[in-house]
């Protein structure tokens, strides 16, 4: 018999038959009133999520396409930004500045560890031309939670400079209410803890970024986040949606509101803890013991064990998916989230995996331990 398909990796992420059986009924019309429906009842539903008054912007791509998006609509060639690097899509920011000639300061930070905010007051001080601070809620690449509400109580005090915030791993994983802590762009995607398929890119903004978009002067077409604001408050796109996952969106949004956003983070957080302490029993280092995000446990592979032989072990003979390592950290790491729709018994599924896994490579490993502790923060 085919054994169960498994996902514990970091994006995509598993998805509940309610929103893929939605997706699933014949499309209809984007300027049609049916849609127009459908999307009025998702922007109020964005607005619960990222907890903004201010409209929720949706474009049809990957999350990248919104952190395009938050550099070309606020800046200038030539203007100066911050960028947090300590993982593979804080690197993505700067890569975003340099292709559009944005200046950008880098604050290198070591893998597995979270940016120390007085860092980013140091560089604001001396620089404070600065314009913008780039860095992620949840580097994903590293399972690391960066301070962000901190960071924004320095950049509030900033007039001409705004805090853009990559949120991809972190909405709907951990309170991040962009009003309430100053969080001026936070740029989301469908495929985490959204609980949809690849495809949609989100972006909230507030007052005080509207007001660095009036003054940008980097091209921009698709990305247009004036254009799409006009077009989202009559209910339309400036360009063709992806209907499909809009209309799954609405479901997504549904089970979220029903169940409450405090309710998601602390069901999260449980799970979260589960994982770190049954690595933790099997003997096993967490790569962010500091500052662990909530979205996903980054483990350090155990001596003389490949990470990515974890994961093809797990792939290959257990048709179950987690993470590896990225660039740097490609083989010392292995990666398990634990977002969207997941359970206890799916951390469990996972923990035990692992276990299984480790004790199939050679690494002596007590079966059940991990399992045990997991359970202990569980129940």
């Amino acid at each position: 018999m085919q054994k169960k398909y498994l996902l514990f990796a970091p994006g995509p992420s598993p998805i509940p038959p309610k929103v893929l059986l939605a997706m699933a009924e014949p499309i209809i019309h984007h300027r049609a009133p049916a849609y127009i429906k459908v999307l009025e009842e998702v922007r109020e539903g964005l607005k619960y999520l990222f907890q903004t008054k201010n409209e929720v912007l949706i474009f049809a791509s990957s999350g990248t396409g919104a952190m395009e998006g938050a550099v070309t609509n606020t800046l200038c060639a030539g203007d100066k930004a911050l960028v947090v690097q300590g993982g593979k899509f804080g690197e993505r920011w700067a890569n975003i500045c340099k292709g559009y000639g944005v200046h950008a300061k880098i604050i290198h930070v070591e893998w597995g560890r979270a940016v120390d905010p007085e860092m980013i007051k140091k560089a604001l001080e001396v620089e404070p031309a600065i314009k913008a601070v780039f860095i992620q809620a949840s580097e994903t690449s590293t399972g690391v939670r960066h301070p962000v509400k901190e960071i924004a109580g320095i950049v509030k005090n900033y007039e001409n400079t705004i805090l853009i915030v990559d949120a991809i791993t972190g909405i709907g994983v951990f309170d991040l209410p962009t009003d309430k802590w100053n969080l001026d762009i936070l740029v989301g995607g469908s495929q985490k803890a959204l609980m949809l398929p690849p495809g949609l890119a989100f972006a909230a903004l507030t007052d005080k970024a509207w007001r660095f978009i009036e003054k940008s002067t980097l091209p921009k077409f698709y990305f247009d986040f004036r254009k799409e604001l006009k077009n989202i408050k009559d209910n339309q796109s400036a360009y063709t949606p992806a209907v499909s996952l809009v209309i799954g969106l609405r479901e997504v949004l549904r089970m979220i509101k029903e169940e409450g956003l405090e309710h998601v983070f602390a069901r999260t957080a449980r799970m979260a803890k589960a994982t770190r302490e049954a690595m933790k029993a099997l003997g096993l280092q967490l790569f962010a013991p500091d500052s662990p995000s909530d979205a996903v446990t980054a483990v350090v592979a155990p001596q003389g064990i490949d990470g990515q032989k974890v994961v093809k072990v797990l792939r290959e003979k257990h048709n179950i998916t987690i993470a590896g390592g990225q660039d740097q950290a490609k083989g010392k790491i292995f990666r398990i989230a634990h977002f969207g729709y997941m359970d206890t018994y799916d951390i469990v599924t996972a923990v035990a995996a692992v276990e299984l896994a480790l004790k199939e490579l050679g690494h002596p490993v007590e079966l059940g331990k991990g399992v045990k502790a997991a359970l202990e923060v569980l129940s």
